[in-house]
């Protein structure tokens, strides 16, 4: 696969790659009758709702929950009525509690992966656990009751993205109908709203939970529901990504913010690097270096002093563990993939993109650059095959959903190429050719000052840096009072911060406080 980009750079081929949440570029699509021909719409896929569910029980945090998992199909209308595509979701609703009872709407990202991973990965009642940060073995895999599932706080409905998944168009829908940062948005607004005309669920306090490119989605969904009249509770970002438009050549922001991650993997790496302080430490080091002396001598472009230059230099190579000569050949400004490559080059070794614990011999890659960025990492082939099984058990033995399409649980090559990146921000006044959903959201924000954000991320993200976000939020410029409902938590893991045990046991006391917070304010 290849991952096209319409001008928008390096920052948002950094997007498409990272939104692919650890999910590998299954070939099974060469065997769907759509992708033979030529053409998305020739599968034939009825104009008709479907449902089906089986009961469970589950206990998270001592309590036992009874509740129905189930998985169908909403048929999303144009203005008209007309049916123009079939929204796959797999639900888990708690019995005997109501209808007024929290309701969350997750989405993986992409744009072009289904939502298996938030689910089966990480907060859905089933879990798939693995061996991370080391790669997990063949099957058997094993599924369990998810102990970190936040199911005892809000109902959950996981919604795949209109040809990922099971979700296709209906007819004759053309692809650009769905396939772009506004089209996705309204495609995601109208089967939220379907799924809540549909279950009376117009009372529940209301939450979206965006991964990755999600939370690009996220971010324009919720202003763009509040302004169809349904507010929002809150809003959870995982490895966020709302700004498309700061990778461009001349730009310095990506190698600013991505320091601080540089500096935690080589942390993790590197032991001299260890017996100078804690992690902590070292990332607070990184964070100050980065907006102060990093940032100003990049910004001065080459008319920094040559002793400037060499003092900052210096410090960089302490920081993130690489040799000086690569540095000055590479004037400072660092790509994730030369930092994969360089960290531990001597060795023979390149580490993860979405995990950098994760390593992989060099040769992993087909050297010079030429080679898949959705597929050449260790995190991603550590981890995916274990979802992808448990997930499609899940849904006939827990669920008893079967389906004659093709589950496409990453379709990230045809729906990339084809994918109208341009998006409409509340203060522009013309689409701009890539997508800024900060804005959005600051415009949610205002509309609703009591919405709460919730910002999560894995310091050993090199796709969408921790700091990224931060600076992204900083430039909003929002209000003290808005600026307090926002809030950022870190964890000692990868863009898929709950394949890590540790990190979601953390995740979960922290999701937990902040439903808590978000509907009971």
């Amino acid at each position: 696969m290849k991952i096209t980009v319409k001008s928008n750079g390096f920052k948002l081929l950094r997007a498409s790659v990272a939104a692919l949440a650890l999910a590998t570029v299954f070939p099974a699509h060469a065997t769907d009758p759509a992708e033979k021909k030529g053409a998305e719409t020739v599968e034939l896929v009825p104009a008709k709702e479907s449902e089906t569910g089986k009961m469970h029980r589950i206990t998270i945090n001592g309590k036992t929950l009874n509740y129905r998992a189930s998985a169908g199909t909403l048929i999303i209308r144009d203005d008209a009525g007309n049916p123009r595509a079939s929204m796959f979701y797999v639900a888990y609703t708690v019995e005997g509690q109501g209808k007024n009872r929290p309701l969350t709407f997750l989405n993986n990202g992409g744009p072009g992966s289904a939502s298996l991973w938030l689910n089966i990965g990480g907060f859905g009642p089933k879990r798939a656990p693995t061996a991370t940060p080391k790669s997990t073995p063949p099957a058997p895999y094993v599924s369990q009751d998810n102990p970190f599932s936040i199911l005892d706080k809000s109902d959950l409905i996981f919604l795949d993205a209109i040809g990922t998944g099971y979700s296709r168009m209906i007819g004759d829908a053309p692809v650009d109908e769905f396939w772009g940062t506004d089209e996705d948005i309204d495609s995601f607004a109208r089967g939220i709203t379907r799924y809540i005309s549909k279950y009376d669920r117009w009372n529940s306090p209301r939450f979206l939970f965006g991964e990755s490119y999600g939370t690009t989605r996220s971010a324009g969904l919720v202003y763009k529901l509040q302004n169809q009249g349904m507010d929002f509770n809150g809003v959870i970002m995982l490895s966020t990504l709302l700004n498309s438009g700061t990778g461009f050549q001349g730009s310095d922001i990506g190698s600013i913010t991505s320091l601080p991650t540089y500096a935690a993997s080589a942390w993790f790496h590197k032991p001299a690097i260890q017996a100078q302080g804690s992690l902590a430490e070292h990332l607070q080091k990184a964070r100050t270096f980065a907006m102060g002396p990093y940032a100003a001598a990049l910004l001065k472009g080459d008319t920094v002093s040559p002793q400037e230059n060499a003092q900052v230099m210096q410090q960089m190579s302490e920081l993130t563990g690489l040799p000086i000569p690569f540095l000055t050949k590479k004037k400072m400004r660092v790509g994730m993939e030369d930092f994969r490559e360089q960290l531990r080059l001597d060795e023979g070794i390149m580490i993860g993109r979405f995990d950098t614990r994760f390593t992989a011999p060099a040769s992993y890659a087909a050297g010079n650059g030429n080679y898949d960025p959705a597929t050449n990492d260790a995190a991603t082939a550590g981890v995916n095959s274990a979802h992808l099984s448990i997930f499609r058990q899940h849904l006939v033995r827990d669920i008893g959903f079967e389906s004659d399409l093709h589950y496409r649980p990453l379709y990230n090559g045809p729906i990339s190429a084809k994918w109208n990146n341009s998006h409409k921000a509340p203060g522009i006044d013309r689409p701009l050719p890539f997508a800024n959903t900060g804005l959005d959201l600051a415009g949610a924000m205002q509309r609703n000052p009591n919405l709460k954000i919730l910002m999560l991320a894995g310091i050993y993200d090199l796709s969408t840096p921790f700091a990224e976000a931060e600076y992204d939020i900083s430039q909003l410029y929002l209000t003290p009072n808005l600026r307090q409902n926002i809030q950022f938590i870190q964890y000692e893991s990868g863009h898929m911060t709950y394949v890590d045990d540790t990190a979601s046991a953390k995740m979960k006391a922290d999701l937990d406080r902040f439903y808590d917070s978000a509907t009971h304010p």
